[in-house]
């Protein structure tokens, strides 16, 4: 991948550029950013950029032998690990290597692409991936070897935060004393279940949401739509270009978690029991990724409410929809509670991520809700 197809950021390529140009790169970087801010894409290109073999002052060449294989990431300097699961296909012990033609299809399609869309994709949307003690002992023998072609081998590890803690304890070493040339890239967008000493042998690449103009930019060479459409979705998106791309596309999943938020506030304040088992029972079967995607979405949406109470509006992302259900709920989410109910959603996404019973979750979860916002 290429800077130049990287939305916005730039300010950090040219500091990473600087790295590669002053021979100061980092043995483990750490890139750091929210859903949606191209922290894998810039992983990417920061990588073709150290192993292209004629490079320039602002990006790789692109065309040198290196650059095309990094573009089909098939380059054998290039390791990847990532969190996967057990299939109907691959029932023991999974490590990346299982998954690697999917991993690469995917992240070409979509170098921006979600936890979720990868379990989709390789079918564990039900489950939930980890970096197992498998994957260390692969990683350890991959970098014990001499680069092959290139100056460096790169290792790029997405969503490290999955890591099993025996994993991450049989990397402290090859992190802290990595062999000669060898760069760690970890990509994530969390950093709460990181073990410290692993967070403390990295240089942390800190990579914001893309800035409203680049991500008009990127959405106008997609989309043909009116300029005032695509601003409207930069500026609802607030920085995350996978949202920009669900706003526009208004996918599926969106629209029912958009349902799912309204249908379970209406009941909880009605305290309608009949109704909230229901409910529960609808959504304790939709899959423990969805689950935490509705939680996710509903902190946005509480979050946004609580900005039209305030009255501040102009910094309130919600769609249209989301917008006219708001102007009458935001009034039930005020000083008050608003912390409180962000708290409950952020505890149930923290249960269901460690394997809770889901009915037990959203029933607490409702009963909680309704309690707050009858404040």
């Amino acid at each position: 991948m290429l800077f130049k197809e990287v939305i916005g950021h730039q300010e950090i390529k040219q500091k990473l550029i600087a790295t590669v140009r002053d021979n100061r790169i980092s043995h483990a970087q750490l890139f750091l950013g929210p859903e949606g801010s191209g922290n894998l894409a810039m992983a990417l290109a920061y990588a073709q950029y150290i192993s292209c073999l004629d490079r320039n002052e602002n990006n790789s060449c692109g065309v040198c032998t290196s650059c095309v294989k990094y573009k089909k990431l098939i380059h054998p300097d290039l390791h990847f690990v990532f969190p996967v699961n057990t299939t109907k296909e691959i029932t023991n012990n999974p490590v990346s290597d299982d998954f690697i033609a999917e991993w690469r299809d995917i992240v070409l399609e979509n170098p921006y692409l979600t936890l979720f869309q990868w379990y989709e994709n390789i079918g564990i949307e039900n489950k939930q991936g980890f970096i197992s003690v498998n994957e260390s002992k692969e990683i350890v023998k991959k970098l014990s070897m001499k680069a092959f072609e290139s100056e460096y081998k790169v290792m790029v590890m997405w969503m490290p935060d999955k890591m099993h803690p025996a994993a991450a304890n049989k990397l402290l070493k090859i992190l802290e004393e990595p062999q000669g040339n060898t760069v760690f890239l970890l990509v994530t967008d969390n950093t709460e279940n990181f073990l410290p000493t692993i967070l403390s042998r990295t240089q942390i690449i800190k990579i914001p949401g893309i800035d409203e103009e680049s991500l008009f930019n990127a959405l106008k060479k997609k989309y043909n739509l009116t300029d005032e459409e695509l601003r409207n979705a930069a500026r609802l998106a607030d920085g995350n270009y996978i949202r920009a791309i669900e706003y526009i596309e208004r996918s599926e999943e969106t629209k029912l978690n958009f349902d799912r938020f309204v249908q379970l506030m209406r009941l909880a304040y009605s305290r309608n029991m009949t109704g909230i088992y229901k409910w529960v029972e609808d959504v304790s079967v939709i899959g423990r990724e969805k689950q935490k995607n509705f939680l996710i979405y509903a902190l946005r949406l509480i979050h946004g409410n609580y900005l039209l109470n305030m009255e501040n509006r102009d910094m309130v992302r919600l769609s249209t929809d989301e917008l006219v259900f708001s102007e009458k709920f935001s009034s039930f989410i005020n000083h008050d509670n608003a912390a409180e109910v962000t708290d409950e959603l952020n505890k149930a996404c923290l249960h269901i991520e460690a394997n809770a019973n889901t009915r037990i979750v959203f029933m607490d979860l409702a009963l909680k809700l309704g309690k707050q916002i009858r404040r």
